[in-house]
């Protein structure tokens, strides 16, 4: 079934407000050290600040699924406009840390109920190239924070303007994809057109593989996200530009997931999870270890690495689980986002204790942020080294299923 009109441009409205989301991330990313010093926070408080952005998210992934069918997308898209404006204007009238996390938790209800929508919304415009279109969808989530990573970079770095200015540009994606989808008219999702009940797919979500995935959004998630939100602080005492190399690794997945269709046809799903975890745990012990200019090269294997993370997770569930419907992709997200809400304090704190020991040891506070950064990104990387074991025993475990699955795929495209 070809794609039409309509449908791209329900898949275009749903790209920017994906990017709405991202730069949130990024905004946040750059704003660390600012809101730091004006509001006199720790790293630890940062992290409890940035958290809601995460498990707000959760918490509107996890209602809005089981909503999604009921009262439609296009709902659960309005819903989102309303918490992403009503965010952006709490953090504009911020005098305090309760104001920062208030405008934290409006953003991230937004954010999670875009991907609660549009998750769905995608694997119904694309059935026969499921993991294929995810991948492209949340291309402009790297994109997105690469976007916004570089105007963080230009007005706060380079035109050194204050960060009211920075949040309000996040009106501009806000109305853009507000205006679309209010014009478009949405299709019923793939399991109620494919006539799944709701209990099957309450069922569909108990299976033991479901759950075992589950599991494993905690680890990717956190893999990707927590060192992504914290990678500034994490770099700060690398002698290299953090918000560039947010920007670098971000840019690298937003063009990696452009490009996803030939490496799920070699590998699929399950192949591709594999190689991240790979590559996600080397670049991050390279990341540990990097300093300067060489910070970028370990960046480069660290993006490889997540670049699929996010969209194949969601994509090996839309293809080998279907009747989990739209509530299996919420559940994912938000037990992916709930994970990054986990690890944001506790990477913070992390981060203070090594610092607190390194300086407790006579060095300078510039070295003590070096060990710091680089002692925290080697915790991190057992996370992608557990997940390395996890889908290769899956892999073994259904490789039959894996065969028969991708005829039956090649024989509904060809219909």
């Amino acid at each position: 079934m070809a794609p039409t009109i309509q449908s791209n441009k329900l898949f275009l409205a749903s790209r920017i407000a994906l990017i709405f989301t991202a730069m949130t991330f990024a905004f946040r990313a750059s704003l660390e050290g600012v809101w730091s010093n004006e509001f006199h926070l720790t790293k630890e408080q940062l992290g409890w600040i940035f958290s809601p952005a995460f498990y707000g998210f959760t918490l509107a992934m996890i209602f809005g699924g089981p909503l999604c069918d009921v009262i439609g997308m296009k709902r659960l898209l309005g819903l989102a406009f309303i918490g992403h404006i009503s965010g952006v204007i709490v953090y504009l009238l911020a005098k305090d840390a309760t104001m920062l996390f208030i405008g934290t938790l409006c953003t991230g209800i937004g954010n999670g109920m875009v991907e609660a929508a549009c998750n769905p919304l995608t694997v119904t415009l694309y059935p026969n190239n499921k993991t294929k279109m995810l991948n492209r969808f949340h291309v402009w989530f790297p994109g997105g924070l690469a976007v916004g990573g570089l105007i963080a970079y230009l007005l706060m770095d380079t035109l050194h303007l204050g960060w009211h200015l920075l949040i309000s540009v996040l009106f501009i994606p806000a109305v853009i994809y507000g205006v679309l989808f209010w014009k478009l008219d949405f299709p019923k999702t793939e399991r109620v057109t494919s006539g799944v009940s709701t209990k099957d797919m309450f069922l569909a979500c108990l299976s033991p593989l479901f759950i075992v995935m589950l599991l494993c959004m905690f680890l990717t998630a956190a893999t990707e996200l927590g060192t992504n939100q914290w990678i500034v602080a994490l770099l700060q005492g690398a002698n290299v530009s953090g918000i560039l190399v947010l920007v670098f690794i971000n840019g690298l997945m937003a063009l990696g997931r452009s490009f996803a269709g030939p490496v799920v046809h070699r590998l699929n799903p399950n192949g591709m999870l594999i190689f991240s975890a790979i590559f996600a745990a080397i670049g991050l012990v390279l990341l540990s270890n990097a300093s300067g200019y060489g910070a970028f090269g370990a960046a480069l294997v660290f993006a490889v690495g997540i670049c699929f993370f996010w969209p194949t997770m969601l994509g090996f569930v839309a293809e080998y689980l279907p009747k989990t419907g739209a509530l299996g992709l919420s559940l994912m997200g938000g037990a992916g986002m709930f994970s990054v809400s986990l690890i944001l304090p506790l990477m913070g704190k992390w981060y203070q204790d090594f610092k607190d020991a390194a300086v407790a040891t006579g060095s300078s506070s510039a070295q003590a942020d070096a060990i710091a950064g680089s002692n925290t990104l080697m915790k991190v990387a057992i996370m992608p080294a557990i997940l390395i074991v996890v889908f290769v025993l899956i892999y073994f475990v259904r490789r039959k299923s894996y065969a028969a699955h991708k005829q039956q795929v090649q024989a509904g495209a060809a219909h």
